[in-house]
């Protein structure tokens, strides 16, 4: 029986950075992933090597922003172990039907002559709004550094300019009452307050609603910042695809001494005396852990799925249900296309330019198109009349990913993941079949082609995955790639619920990290430093934890004098 200090459950980036600095910190990780590589929605991968050889596709999470308002990347030093980041430049190209069309640089100025084309009077508010909400994120991001509830880490990670931020935001009661009032309004409320067109409502609609719901949802108007945050600090991609920051991190973790088993799906958590101390893996094999075992699956199959009722009992005889109850998911998860091309699609209706595809291509053609997308998708419905669509070209900025003057098309279709009336049919009893997924993928490339025709005949071969095989593959509850809902009542202090927003749970020596745990999804590997930061916190006696609190003191005092 093989014995580690830690032993962390899925080998997805967040547990990766979770090893990496537990690693660094001298304790023993062994790293326990149930797919055949690492990563989980972190891939990149030649999934159609027969059809298309040479072809490299990022099978889910594609466009970096979060990572960068983190010290992640600096602190572990990821360069040398091979990570590039490539910055998209533009970063939005929106066509519309009637021959206009949104286009967003990096720069906010070029963008605002773009928008004036159109209106003056949403240039100037875009500058404005671009300037508001990334005060906001400034303001908030040192909470993302660290545990929720870990208020003296939260204010040693403000500096002078995140606290003039802070203040700007929220020095007076009209404006914590305004930022209050921002935040509980629908994305759809915050956009038509700000702007008069839809060239500009319409992005700013499919971005917001990338948070998995529909725009005029309340208490999801943060998901308005994502332009914001392409223009600072900037939208990237790994050299050679998402996959290469996982593999930056696979390098990093082995170079430290990790140990990662792939095929290795964990049955079951071990407890011996209410305190975790070790797994049961698919074939029997028992691993033990001295110091403790972190999840980096969601905590629902967690405790549903690997813990026996009457250890969660045992710890908390509430946890079991509020788990069941409380945790909520709207059922909108992703369908999934990669294409390989013969040539990249041309917007020839729209001055096209091959630039335009360095960033994201939306295909949103009014607040209402894009509410229509997500709504439907929460009662079980397939938007896929008249698809709202997300669609990247990776290879015009980095060629590497395919063959010399070939391309890849990453394209991401929100769909549901039960089909209401199909229950107990298709994959998993929710009603999706492989003929219904390319019966709805051949309608996402009929919209695409009514802006880009060439798309038609350019697809060399396309790879297909429904929800359903979707959350299989990542072991996603409900096929979502946050694990649980981005909403407000589901963030911060509640994610994924009270008792287990900081990492710890009932069980002694079991903790959370990944998408499921603050500050939520997308690429960032918060969740992983913040959960390794609670877990080396409780290996220390308490003398070291009252002198690091007094340094603490010290450091934000000297900061701000």
């Amino acid at each position: 029986m093989s014995t580690y200090d830690v032993i962390i459950i899925g080998a997805g980036h967040n547990g990766l950075v979770c090893a990496a600095y537990l690693l660094k910190a001298g304790y023993s990780v062994l790293l326990l992933e149930k797919r055949s590589v690492p990563g989980g929605a972190a891939t990149t991968e030649e999934v159609m090597a027969e059809d298309a050889p040479g072809f490299k596709f990022n099978l889910c999470a594609i466009d970096h922003e979060f990572i960068h308002l983190g010290p992640v990347v600096r602190e572990l030093e990821l360069t040398k172990y091979g990570l590039e980041y490539l910055y998209c430049d533009p970063v939005v190209f929106c066509p519309h039907p009637d021959g206009r069309y949104f286009l967003a640089h990096r720069s906010v100025e070029k963008t605002c002559a773009e928008i004036a084309r159109y209106s003056e009077r949403d240039a100037q508010k875009y500058q404005e709004f671009v300037e508001y909400w990334q005060r906001i994120m400034s303001a908030v991001s040192p909470l993302f550094n660290a545990p929720p509830t870990a208020i003296i880490e939260i204010a040693k990670n403000f500096d002078r300019d995140s606290f003039l931020d802070l203040l700007a935001v929220l020095g007076g009661t009209d404006k914590i009452l305004d930022f209050v009032r921002t935040m509980l309004i629908s994305p759809e409320d915050l956009i038509n307050e700000w702007f008069d067109t839809e060239i500009v409502k319409a992005p700013l609609a499919r971005l917001a609603s990338e948070i998995g719901a529909p725009p005029s949802q309340k208490g999801i108007s943060v998901g308005a910042s994502m332009l914001a945050m392409r223009h600072d600090p900037g939208m990237s991609r790994p050299r050679g695809g998402t996959g290469a920051l996982t593999q930056a991190l696979v390098n990093l973790v082995k170079h430290l001494g990790g140990v990662i088993l792939t095929e290795t799906p964990v049955e079951k958590i071990l407890i011996d005396d209410g305190r975790a101390v070790g797994v049961r893996v698919s074939d029997h094999q028992e691993y033990r852990a001295k110091r403790g075992v972190i999840s980096n699956i969601d905590a629902r199959r967690l405790f549903l799925q690997c813990v026996d009722p009457t250890d969660i009992d045992a710890a908390d005889p509430n946890l079991r249900e509020r788990l069941e109850r409380k945790i909520i998911n709207n059922n909108e998860t992703i369908l999934k296309i990669d294409c390989a091309l013969s040539e990249p699609p041309r917007f020839e209706g729209y001055n096209h330019q091959d630039s335009y595809l360095i960033g994201s291509v939306l295909i949103a053609d009014s607040v209402n198109h894009v509410e229509k997308a997500h709504n439907l998708c929460t009662v079980g419905e397939i938007p896929d009349q008249d698809p709202s669509v997300y669609l990247v070209v990776p290879t015009v900025l980095d060629p590497s990913m395919a063959p010399e003057g070939k391309h890849t098309l990453w394209i991401e279709f929100f769909a549901p993941y039960q089909i209401a009336g199909a229950e107990g049919t298709g994959l998993n009893g929710t009603g999706w079949t492989d003929e219904l997924k390319y019966k709805v993928a051949d309608r996402v490339l009929d919209k695409i082609a009514e802006y880009a025709p060439n798309i038609k005949h350019s697809v060399l071969a396309r790879r297909v995955e429904s929800p359903a095989e979707l959350g299989e593959r990542l072991g996603s509850y409900k096929g979502n790639c946050y694990h649980i809902d981005m909403t407000l009542d589901q963030m911060i202090f509640f994610r994924p619920l009270p008792e287990l927003a900081n990492y710890a749970t009932p069980i002694q020596g079991l903790f959370l990290t990944g998408a499921g745990t603050h500050p939520g999804g997308s690429i960032s590997g918060m969740p992983g430093r913040n959960c390794a930061r609670v877990f080396l916190q409780a290996q220390k006696p308490l003398n070291q934890v009252l002198k690091q609190t007094q340094n603490t003191f010290k450091s934000v005092w000297n900061r701000f004098r």
